[in-house]
């Protein structure tokens, strides 16, 4: 099949706008960052997922040269949970099923970059599948990944989290 992005892209857009998602996961702040509220949305493709990510009230620096990146993976955890010192400690490591190195981890995403504390990001991956995901947490953290450090890319503090839940659809 010969490649066509106009195809490709129509096809993610139909996705997207004509199906709910199979899966997917609020995003709320840690308590230093209760601004930052988002969702990410996880579909089913052939030979793949499809993410959609928005979320808002992320830190920004007036500075158009200087906005944020910040590093976004999917973590083994269940639960968006932890201690004072870290309130997303149970969410464990990046989440790594073939025990790959760094940045290789089936939950290592795409950076979020913000724009006046807004990011929206949709990409598509064959790095797992959506079954394999529901369960698990996916992290803001605040930093970006360096793509080298191992195990986690020197991201960061987590500054807010989401519980991957199978999306149901109301009657």
């Amino acid at each position: 099949m010969k490649f066509s992005f106009k195809r490709n892209t129509k096809k993610f857009a139909e996705v997207v706008s004509k199906r709910n998602p199979g899966a997917y996961a609020d995003i709320l702040g840690d308590r230093e960052h209760q601004s930052i509220v988002g969702r990410v949305d996880f579909y089913q493709v052939r030979n793949g997922v499809l993410l959609v990510a928005e979320i808002h009230g992320l830190p920004t620096k007036p500075d158009i040269c200087a906005s944020k990146v910040f590093g976004f993976h999917i973590h083994e955890g269940e639960e968006c949970s932890g201690d004072k010192e870290d309130p997303f400690r149970n969410v464990g490591m990046h989440y790594n099923p073939d025990r790959c190195t760094h940045p290789q981890h089936a939950g290592d995403l795409p950076p979020l970059f913000e724009n006046n504390g807004y990011a929206f990001m949709t990409f598509y991956t064959n790095r797992f599948r959506l079954f394999e995901v529901i369960g698990r947490t996916i992290i803001v953290h605040q930093l970006p990944d360096d793509f080298t450090t191992s195990p986690s890319g020197s991201a960061g503090a987590k500054i807010a989290c989401g519980e991957i839940k199978r999306y149901i659809p109301r009657k």
